[in-house]
């Protein structure tokens, strides 16, 4: 057996301390955690400044007209603000309805009833050449209207033009109707004339039941 040879000589361990070799520092580097931001400090209410007024409840949008109300308020025609129609043309309108009433007239029997209708519905007829009005006021450019803004009507016609029928009415009556039925007539027509020329607005007695006046239009 060959003998086995010695190991290599290590070096002599230094007794001095400070030349041993450093071990190097595993120690995480000490890294502060950042501070906790402050709360945002709340403004002190100063003792003078007022108090904060409430907000006023937005108000409620306006109601929708009914569907009825605009109807009416398409069907009826604006009343006009002026006081009174010119006496003239009225008093040519008046005579152009009793020349028609007239004409009708000479139509035995029928010809006076529908003249006696037509006086009494004149202004509350809805045809398109008369327009709610009679013809004679029609061709003078007048209207008569209502009060409270509603269309004229038949029932509305009839309670205006009521006085002019009260003395043929009268007259239907054999003798004494003959008699009488003219001079309540005259009475009543006279009646009409003073209040048409000595009123305000120019309302005769039936403008005045049937809560009426006559105005004058463009058309």
């Amino acid at each position: 057996m060959e003998p086995k040879p010695d190991p290599a000589p290590r070096p002599p361990a230094s007794s001095n301390p400070s030349d041993a070799p450093a071990a190097p520092d595993m120690a995480a580097p000490d890294m502060a955690a950042p501070p906790d931001p402050a709360p945002p400090s709340e403004p002190t209410p100063d003792a003078h400044d007022p108090a904060p007024t409430p907000a006023a409840p937005a108000a409620p949008p306006p109601a929708a007209p009914s569907q009825s109300a605009s109807l009416s308020t398409l069907a009826a025609p604006p009343a006009s603000t002026a006081g009174k129609a010119d006496l003239g043309k009225r008093l040519v309108a008046a005579i152009i309805d009793g020349v028609i009433v007239g004409v009708l007239g000479v139509v035995p029997v029928i010809g006076g009833l529908v003249g006696a209708a037509y006086m009494l519905v004149r202004d509350g007829m809805e045809l398109d050449f008369m327009d709610r009005r009679s013809i004679g006021k029609k061709v003078m450019k007048l209207r008569p209207v209502r009060l409270d803004g509603q269309a004229m009507d038949l029932s509305a016609s009839a309670r205006r033009n009521l006085p002019f029928a009260i003395g043929p009415a009268i007259m239907i009556i054999p003798i004494l109707g003959w008699v009488l039925g003219p001079i309540v007539a005259l009475v009543i027509g006279l009646i009409e004339v003073v209040l048409v020329l000595t009123d305000a607005e120019g309302r005769r007695l039936g403008d005045k039941w049937a809560d009426t006046k006559v105005v004058e239009v463009a058309d």
